[in-house]
């Protein structure tokens, strides 16, 4: 099953959610030169992702994003566009995989797959979803994998005011 989501899309709660549902963020955000360097200058100040010319002297051979640029545009476009989990996107943790370095001009969008839901042994009111996402650039190349762990709510009982 694969669900683009949208601003209007209802909010999933736990109940809502099961193993091998599919999310496509309808959103993408395409990369400039500038982004990549304020965005490098600022957090990761490494020469291939502040210079061109630093840049093709690496195996990179030209000027390339930051992993953590790209971890935070996969967030961005996640929470514009990804599933629409009520109580928002509250993390507990994550494993990250870059494959494919992100350059001047790519335009990245991502999709997102439930692998395993575990509902709270102590706290009825929520669960524990873990979801593999994937940004992808306008080739279909994986650029970076994430398998994140979430806390999502339970749908609230009819009159228990949780």
């Amino acid at each position: 099953m694969t669900i683009p989501p949208t601003v209007s899309s209802p909010r999933l709660y736990f109940d809502d959610i099961q193993v091998g549902q599919r999310f496509t963020a309808t959103r993408t955000w395409t990369v400039d030169e500038a982004q990549i360097k304020a965005f490098a200058a600022q957090f990761d100040p490494q020469p291939f992702h502040l210079d061109e010319a630093a840049g093709r002297a690496t195996v990179f051979g030209g000027l390339v994003a930051s992993g953590w640029h790209t971890a935070a545009l996969t967030m961005r476009l996640v929470v514009e566009g990804g599933p629409p989990l009520a109580g928002g996107t509250v993390g507990l943790g994550a494993d990250l995989s870059w494959h494919e370095p992100v350059r001047p001009g790519d335009t990245l969008h991502v999709r997102a797959e439930v692998i395993e839901t575990t509902p709270s042994r102590s706290r009825p009111d929520r669960g524990r979803v873990v979801l593999r996402t994937e940004t992808l650039n306008q080739h279909g190349k994986v650029v970076q994998t994430c398998i994140s762990r979430v806390l999502v709510p339970s749908r609230p009982r009819p009159g228990t005011g949780s």
